[in-house]
């Protein structure tokens, strides 16, 4: 418990930040929209392009645990946003539920949580995961988002909108640079890295203080519930991965723990970004990510004892 309250703590920290300088006006009411567009437009594209750009194949080549953490996550994703249609919202805000179900955060929590763990073998399966969720579900989701916006009748012209939206979308055109410029075996230059890193740090803390403000606003008088999401999150998607991690693909005891661990972290922040990002309510969103992350406090401790690991 005790290397969890280490890792999760600092982003209560952050929310605070953001949740008090809302309150007492050092920050406006604006704040946390163009906050949230620096991150989409700045932070996040620099963090996707920087990982993207210096994977190697061998670090990523796991299919096992590909497989295992991939079909977890992807299965949230799915199942809700089908209940959410059946449910009469629509693509666009289904979407935004199902990523909010199925989006770990594995980059601010499941990277250093690995690490105390494991050490560095740990890093490996934490940023496969990291890709994972932030490139290959997040990509899902803003496609799903932008065929959703699209009221063009015609199958023709709504495709073609659908592909310039993403074409202009610097969170699906930053992975696919980093991708394109890694194929090439080419390195990066110190300086850019150097950018990249700094742009790339400011990502979490930013997003975090960002969602702070928001919270610190009032609602609306009705918000959808955000325990079902909460449910999907920290018990659903680690139950079917552990499932298929230690018994469908019967992975190293590593790769299996560290599977369903960072299948149990709590919402990321990406899904209230672009919740804001594209003008949905994002209330229910921002507050299954505030309570996923208190919730994973028991979860994780839980999974830990189990697991009978610690730092």
């Amino acid at each position: 418990m005790h290397t969890v309250l280490v890792v999760v703590l600092p982003i209560f920290a952050l929310i605070l930040v953001g949740f008090i300088c809302r309150k007492t006006g050092k920050l406006g009411p604006k704040a946390a929209s163009e906050i949230n567009l620096m991150v989409v437009w700045l932070c996040l594209p620099a963090l996707l392009f920087k990982v993207t750009a210096t994977a190697t194949w061998a670090e990523i080549w796991q299919p096992g645990f590909i497989l295992a953490f991939g079909i977890g996550t992807l299965a949230m994703f799915v199942a809700t946003v089908i209940w959410r249609l059946l449910s009469g919202h629509s693509l666009a805000s289904a979407s935004i539920d199902g990523l909010s179900a199925g989006y770990s955060n594995t980059g601010y929590i499941g990277i250093p949580l690995c690490a105390l763990l494991f050490g560095q073998p740990g890093l490996q399966p934490a940023l496969i995961s990291t890709l994972i969720v932030v490139c290959v579900l997040f990509a899902i989701a803003v496609i799903c988002i932008e065929v959703g916006l699209q009221q063009e009748k015609h199958v023709g012209r709504a495709i073609t909108k659908v592909l310039c939206a993403l074409a202009k979308n610097p969170l699906v055109i930053a992975p696919l640079a980093g991708a394109a410029w890694a194929s090439t075996g080419l390195g990066i230059a110190l300086p850019v890295m150097h950018f990249l890193d700094i742009l790339a740090a400011a990502t979490t803390p930013c997003a975090l203080i960002s969602l702070g403000l928001f919270l610190a606003q009032k609602a609306p008088a009705q918000n959808a519930s955000p325990w079902p999401l909460v449910a999907m999150k920290l018990i659903g998607q680690p139950l079917l991965t552990w499932v298929l991690a230690f018994k469908v693909f019967s992975l190293q005891p590593l790769w299996a723990t560290s599977a369903v661990l960072l299948s149990a972290l709590p919402t990321g922040t990406g899904p209230f970004m672009l919740a804001e990002y594209y003008n949905r309510e994002a209330g229910a969103i921002s507050k299954a990510i505030l309570l996923s992350t208190l919730g994973s406090l028991l979860t994780l401790g839980g999974l830990l004892y189990y697991f009978n690991v610690s730092a």
